[in-house]
């Protein structure tokens, strides 16, 4: 398997996955896919269906992953997803087993890591796959980051030990829940970095991508990124849908659908690849809150990104996104893997006017009719029901962006557009949002053993302008002195 850039050229050197995993970020500034999606027969889908109730989940990961990387010995994968994927870390054998809910609805868990969030899903295995290959290559990685909630505290706890690795997180100002922030600002580690920058989470990710554009500052201080622009994150989640299937159907002639709460397009695009691999699924639902840039594409045809001051900060923040990274990969191939279109859209217009149109064109009636996708969004006093509707009914509590998928989902089943089954993806534990589900259900949900008192300690942070230049005095600084 090979892969190239969504801005590139037909003359750009294909890669292997281990080069793009440490690259993150393509030099034209596009996003790394693979030259094609390997196509699953149903005497496949059989055999993992098989694999995955008799060994378990780590043994799905393996059989996925390896389709699209072949540059590490195959029993040394095997390796990296069992220690990734373990009972230990997950606390199950299924690592994301599944609840049913009314109306043909299901609930895809996956908040069992170490952090609470389904970001562990794919940093757990990320963090391996970069102590592998550093150690390998006798390299060292500095990984430079963005979250709007759980991606930060999911990516410093899976490289935390790490070998050869260190870890700077930039993070919105008084963006994140309190949790959330002792999560992150907790660790006090002299290989993590914990930025709050002034701004929202786009200014965030657009110092990261700006980094990571400098080629000669890439280059001499080894940059690497953990976002889901890197296609090792994208690949990991995959797994989780393919899981998700074999629990609720597991009949290659039955046809699910999932609900799936996003802001950075990340977590549905991992929908997408394994729909076009040709897992059986049907719909694929884009749920987003108030900050609905996404939802407005699928409904209109426009893209169109907001400034910092229009992104509204919401109950449901890990969503409270403008710009969606992972939207450039599905619309490379929306246009038929057009490296120039893609280029013209996000390279040019996009750049230059903050949005682009696909309405009225073909590619666009493709989103709903060849690649299934449909949309909605969700306010704050939606997710208030939502939470207090499904811990009424179904004694489940329910964090705030699974809330926004719940509602969408849902209404998309009693409409008659979608049907059952259902799957939605949970985000996280709702601890780390007890002041909204207070507000739902009256009551703060119970806080883990394992996070009693996190609040409490002290934390580490340093605050920085929204400024590209500074965060890359402080990386050389930082680095330097080691």
């Amino acid at each position: 398997m090979r892969y190239y850039s969504t801005r590139g050229t037909d003359s750009d050197e294909l890669r292997t996955f281990t080069d793009i995993l440490l690259r993150g970020l393509a030099p034209d500034g596009g996003l790394y896919m693979p030259v094609e999606y390997p196509q699953v027969s149903a005497e496949m889908l059989s055999e993992w269906t098989r694999i995955f109730r008799e060994e378990g989940y780590a043994a799905l990961a393996f059989e996925v992953m390896r389709l699209y990387i072949d540059d590490i010995p195959e029993p040394d994968l095997r390796y990296l997803c069992k220690k990734a994927y373990s009972p230990h870390v997950f606390g199950t054998k299924e690592v994301a087993p599944v609840s049913a809910l009314p109306d043909g609805m299901w609930l895809l868990h996956l908040s069992n890591g170490p952090t609470a969030a389904f970001k562990d899903m794919a940093m757990q295995m990320l963090g391996h796959l970069f102590e592998y290959v550093l150690r390998r290559e006798g390299r060292w990685l500095n990984i430079v980051g963005a979250t709007s909630g759980d991606t930060g505290s999911s990516a410093e706890y899976a490289m935390l030990g790490k070998d050869r690795i260190r870890v700077f997180m930039l993070t919105p100002a008084g963006r994140m829940t309190a949790f959330q922030r002792a999560q992150m600002y907790g660790l006090d580690d002299p290989a993590i970095t914990n930025i709050a920058v002034e701004g929202v989470f786009d200014d965030c990710q657009d110092i990261v991508k700006a980094i990571s554009a400098d080629a000669q500052f890439k280059e001499q201080y080894s940059i690497g990124a953990v976002n889901s622009i890197n296609w090792a994150r994208l690949l990991a989640q995959v797994v989780y849908y393919i899981a998700a299937w074999i629990q609720v159907s597991g009949d290659p002639r039955r046809k699910v659908s999932f609900s799936v709460p996003t802001g950075n397009f990340g977590d549905i695009c991992a929908g997408h690849i394994a729909r076009s691999m040709g897992v059986p699924i049907d719909r694929l639902i884009v749920a987003t809150n108030e900050n609905d840039v996404l939802d407005e594409f699928f409904r209109t045809g426009v893209y169109r990104v907001r400034s910092g001051t229009e992104t509204l900060a919401t109950s449901s923040p890990s969503m409270d996104i403008s710009k969606a990274s992972n939207f450039e990969r599905f619309v490379f191939d929306l246009v038929g893997r057009d490296q120039m279109t893609v280029r013209q859209l996000f390279g040019q217009e996009l750049a230059s006017n903050g949005e682009f149109s696909l309405a009225g064109t073909p590619a666009f009636a493709d989103a709903r009719m060849r690649y299934g996708f449909l949309s909605g969004s969700s306010t704050h006093s939606d997710r208030i029901d939502s939470i207090e509707s499904v811990y009424r009914h179904e004694d489940i509590i329910i964090d705030p962006h699974t809330a926004d998928a719940w509602k969408v989902g849902r209404d998309a089943i009693r409409g008659g557009v979608v049907e059952p089954p259902l799957i939605v993806l949970e985000t996280a534990l709702p601890v780390k949002f007890a002041e909204t589900i207070e507000e739902a259900i009256g009551f703060r949900p119970e806080i883990p053993e394992r996070f009693a008192g996190i609040e409490s300690q002290p934390q580490h942070v340093i605050d920085m302008p929204n400024d590209a230049q500074a965060v890359k005095q402080l990386i050389r600084q930082t680095v330097d002195a080691d």
